[in-house]
């Protein structure tokens, strides 16, 4: 069976945009954690983490490093992260739905939207080189082009 013309990048489509909708609802959990356990409890959560693991090796260096690492994490970067993924991930959740149900007017604030991202990104990039977070930018610019194709493609109203 032929499939029409632009059936697989519409299928790409929309498995970029419900992974990136599986995403935002991690990072909404996230936030929501973050909020519901604040400092404290990610201090109590590092140490049973890694409590086994530093039982078996004291000198073991990621344990080490997570549980130094976390002990020195402010109130105010909690509650920055945990409102930086509640709002940066309602927003992709809204977008994600209105992306896969195909309303005509959501395409353009995506593109603006992820657009934002893959600045904010490359910023950070310049400051804090990281493979994946080139890995994220890269596969950002991607959805944005599966997203412009899939606007440009759309019926107009």
């Amino acid at each position: 069976m032929k499939r029409p013309a632009g059936y697989w990048r519409h299928r790409l489509f929309q498995a970029a945009v419900i992974l990136k909708g599986i995403d935002a609802v991690l990072e909404v959990i996230g936030g929501a954690l973050l909020v519901a356990f604040g400092q404290q409890g990610i201090g109590r959560t590092v140490r049973f983490l890694t409590q086994h693991e530093l039982t078996e090796d004291p000198h073991d260096l990621v344990a080490g490093w997570v549980l130094r690492y976390t002990r020195h994490i402010g109130v105010a970067t909690v509650h920055f992260a945990a409102a930086y993924l509640l709002v940066h991930g309602l927003v992709k959740v809204g977008l994600a739905g209105g992306l896969i149900r195909e309303k005509r007017w959501v395409f353009p604030v995506a593109l603006v939207f992820l657009g934002m991202f893959v600045l904010y990104q490359l910023y950070r990039f310049q400051h804090h080189p990281s493979a994946p977070l080139a890995f994220l930018t890269v596969l950002d610019l991607a959805i944005m082009a599966l997203v412009w194709r899939e606007y440009v493609a759309l019926p107009h109203a």
